[in-house]
């Protein structure tokens, strides 16, 4: 077990003691009384608790599928890297610089990656790009020209919002701080 998971381990066992305690003057009325957990704070430890840890080498179907979406976008990247190298195509009239492709290209890769791992800052980064791809779609669905544009469109927001949603639990799965030995 690493220290970081100790120390979180640790860390959750003192506040579940100091939640468990009676105050120390529960005889004496006049004195504090440890504040009642309110509903949310009762939900969110039934939700916790109701999570189970990832095996070894285990990985939520959310964030199966999100490194595959990666991949495919890093794989288009890299090809378009290639062709602005390689050819002489223009885009908008201007000839495209193939570094912004190729830096994008490498951070998907290394996205993808870390998600096949299910590691948490690859899975973070993710949702981070998925929100950046629903607020894009969102402004994009502001000027739509043709039906076809608006459902592609429309398509894409809906996708990425629903990636984006079943992330988050897996994303608390891959928080936990116990994993459980391989099945």
């Amino acid at each position: 077990m690493g220290s970081r998971e100790r120390k979180r381990t640790e860390r959750r066992k003192r506040k579940q003691r100091q939640l468990a305690q009676p105050p120390a003057d529960a005889a004496d009325d006049a004195g504090p009384q440890a504040p009642t957990p309110s509903r949310s704070e009762l939900k969110d430890r039934a939700a916790r608790e109701a999570l189970d840890p990832l095996h070894e080498g285990e990985r939520p179907g959310a964030v199966t599928v999100g490194a595959a979406v990666a991949s495919l976008m890093a794989l288009i990247f890299w090809v378009s890297a290639v062709v602005a190298v390689l050819t002489d195509i223009e885009v908008s009239g201007a000839k495209p610089s193939p570094a912004p492709l190729v830096l994008f290209a490498a951070v998907l890769t290394l996205m993808a990656y870390g998600m096949w791992r299910a590691r948490y800052w690859a899975v973070l980064g993710f949702q981070a790009l998925l929100a950046l791809i629903m607020l894009s779609a969102a402004l994009g669905l502001v000027q739509v020209s043709t039906v076809l544009q608006a459902i592609g469109t429309t398509l894409i927001l809906v996708g990425a919002g629903a990636l984006f949603y079943f992330m988050v639990k897996a994303l608390a799965r891959i928080q936990m701080p116990q994993r459980l030995p391989p099945q």
